[in-house]
C-alpha cells in the first residue's frame, strides 16, 4: 500500500510553462488550490497561467505551503532575487529542479541545451545557472533545511543523458 501525502493546502508553481507540472499536482489531488504563474501564455495550457510581469511577486508572505520552480530561475535575470522571493512566499515547503555546472564546458553543454529546448517557446535564455549549487547555500543561509537532493538527476537516456544529467539536479527544502 502507497502512503499517500495530506493535500496542501496551497501551492505556487513559479514558471509553469504548459502547466504539465501544475496538472500532476491536481489530477492526484495533491491540493485544490494551486496558482499557476508564468511571464507569458503558451498557445497549448493544462492550467491556466496568471502573467507574470517580473519583479515582486504579488502574493504575500508566507501565503503557500509549497511553491515549486522546475527548470525556471536560470531563466531569471537575477534568479538569487527571484529566489528570494520565492522564499519569501512558502510557508513550509520549496522545491527546485534547476541545473548546475562545475566547469565551463558544463554550463557551455547547458547553454545549448537551454536554445534548443526553449527557442520554439519563445523563452529567452540568459545563462544564469548556478555554479557548484551555491543556490543551496543561500537556501540554507535563509531558514531552510535540505530534506531531499537528487544530483546528478536522470532526466534523459542515451548520450544525451550521458552529457546532461550530472548537470541536472532537484532538491526539497522544508522552513526551519
Amino acid at each position: 500500500m502507497i502512503n499517500r501525502p495530506e493535500p496542501y493546502t496551497r501551492v505556487l508553481d513559479f514558471g509553469s510553462g504548459d502547466g504539465w507540472f501544475a496538472k500532476q499536482f491536481l489530477d492526484a489531488g495533491l491540493t485544490g488550490d494551486l496558482t499557476a504563474i508564468d511571464v507569458k501564455r503558451r498557445d497549448h495550457v493544462l492550467v491556466e497561467p496568471q502573467i507574470y510581469p517580473g519583479g515582486p511577486l504579488s502574493f504575500k508572505d508566507r501565503e503557500f505551503e509549497l511553491v515549486y520552480s522546475v527548470d525556471v530561475l536560470h531563466h531569471c535575470e537575477d534568479p538569487l532575487a527571484q529566489l528570494n522571493e520565492l522564499i519569501r512566499c512558502t510557508n513550509r515547503y520549496l522545491l527546485l529542479k534547476d541545473h548546475t555546472y562545475k566547469t565551463a564546458i558544463g554550463k557551455y553543454v547547458l547553454a545549448v541545451m537551454d536554445e534548443l529546448g526553449n527557442r520554439r517557446f519563445g523563452i529567452p535564455s540568459v545563462y544564469r545557472y548556478q555554479n557548484e549549487m551555491a543556490w543551496d547555500a543561500h537556501i540554507l543561509a535563509n531558514g531552510f533545511k535540505r530534506v531531499a537532493l537528487v544530483h546528478p538527476m536522470g532526466c534523459h537516456v542515451g548520450i544525451l543523458g550521458w552529457l546532461t544529467n550530472s548537470l541536472q539536479f532537484a532538491a526539497l527544502y522544508e522552513r526551519c
